[in-house]
């Protein structure tokens, strides 16, 4: 089991910046960001593994920027240049190598007005 503790999140305007960071209670080989808009699906952000691979959905690639602390099992998510679009609860997401499983953390609401 591991349980993801998500902070920040958050309003700000048009091309503001906001922060997002997740701690897992244990080391676990990918952490990322996934977010759900209403009425959406739940889509990805960003991923990063714990040799440093990351994987960038398209529609975020040149505004944010994921980073992680192996040492404290922390992930962070920097969002710039944000848009109305962005607006979703962003859910912290853990797995394990070779593991289909997918642990979640309860989701923090980031709010972007025009």
């Amino acid at each position: 089991q591991v349980q993801l503790v998500e902070s920040g999140g958050g309003l700000v305007q048009t091309g503001g910046s906001l922060t997002l960071s997740c701690t897992a209670s244990r080391t676990i080989f990918r952490m990322g960001w996934y977010r759900q808009a209403p009425g959406k699906q739940r889509e990805l952000v960003a991923v990063m593994s714990s040799l440093g691979a990351t994987n960038y959905a398209d529609s975020v690639k040149e505004r944010f920027a994921i980073s992680r602390d192996n040492a404290k099992n922390t992930v962070v998510l920097r969002m710039n240049s944000l848009k109305p679009e962005d607006t979703a609860v962003y859910y912290c997401t853990a797995r394990d190598a070779l593991s289909p499983f997918d642990y979640w953390g309860q989701g923090t609401q980031v709010t972007v007005s025009s």
